[in-house]
């Protein structure tokens, strides 16, 4: 068994900071680096890349919607092609940022409401898929285990990595539990690392209601800016690793000579 750990990162603006990142980066395997939409500005992002690759961690672009006072967690309505268009200008900004670096970009993962609409909406995951698929075929699509966005990386030929959250509540249809209801966040580590050991072990996650939803775990996520987000990571690592569960880096699909779409 084997299992990857990711976390949203590089969310600090200018001279605010947003979680340990640093911290973080010594436990996960996986980096989801915001592009500066909701978050992030090319310092930090460059930043976040550079110590990514001195700490051995997979990179990935975290394109949300252009809201930065909402840190990209309110719905908007926005034309697919409009989608498209802000998905491919984030992912290529956080590319050339990877690339100065000497590194490829290995997956793109959706931010906030951005992610959520898509998991629920196959027109707009499909929106989303093609503009990933546009950048660059070889890059991995993380998407909500189930979801209709994982089904949509599928159709566009994506590699694809159903992604789990232990750090958050579960509706009994699979969805994340609304930020602000009771439940919707997990923060005691003790709780989380049990959570994401019965997720890799029995592919099930209780919801918030009681109900046992289904999931299939490639990759679980760590939420960066949730209260003492670098214990509940080691933590979570510790009790996999305990199990037996190797954690590692998502695989991510072999680029031609050349690499590009």
């Amino acid at each position: 068994m084997r299992v990857d750990i990711n976390c949203d990162l590089g969310e600090g603006f200018g001279r605010y900071t947003l979680g340990p990142d640093e911290e973080l980066l010594r436990v996960v395997t996986s980096a989801n680096i915001a592009c500066g939409f909701h978050a992030g500005d090319p310092s930090t992002m460059r930043r976040t890349v550079a110590l990514a690759r001195e700490l051995g961690v997979a990179v990935g672009a975290h394109p949300g919607y252009p809201d930065l006072v909402g840190f990209g967690r309110r719905e908007m309505k926005a034309d697919f092609r409009e989608v498209e268009d802000f998905i491919i200008y984030q992912v290529g900004a956080l590319e050339a940022m990877a690339r100065a670096e000497g590194l490829k970009l290995s997956h793109v993962k959706a931010h906030g409401a951005l992610y959520n609409q898509a998991a629920r909406d196959p027109a707009l995951a499909a929106a989303l898929a093609r503009a990933v698929a546009a950048v660059d075929r070889h890059l991995v699509l993380v998407a909500l285990s189930g979801s209709a966005l994982l089904r949509a990386g599928r159709e566009a030929g994506l590699a694809v990595a159903g992604e789990v959250f232990a750090d958050r509540g579960y509706l009994a249809d699979g969805r994340l539990s609304p930020r602000g209801q009771p439940g919707a966040l997990v923060t005691d580590p003790a709780r989380v690392a049990e959570r994401a050991l019965r997720m890799v072990r029995e592919g099930r996650v209780t919801a918030v209601t009681g109900e046992d939803v289904p999931v299939d775990v490639d990759t679980i996520c760590v939420h960066g800016d949730s209260p003492g987000a670098a214990g509940v990571a080691t933590a979570l690592r510790a009790a996999l690793e305990g199990a037996g569960i190797r954690v590692q880096r998502l695989p991510a699909p072999e680029r031609p000579a050349g690499g590009g779409g």
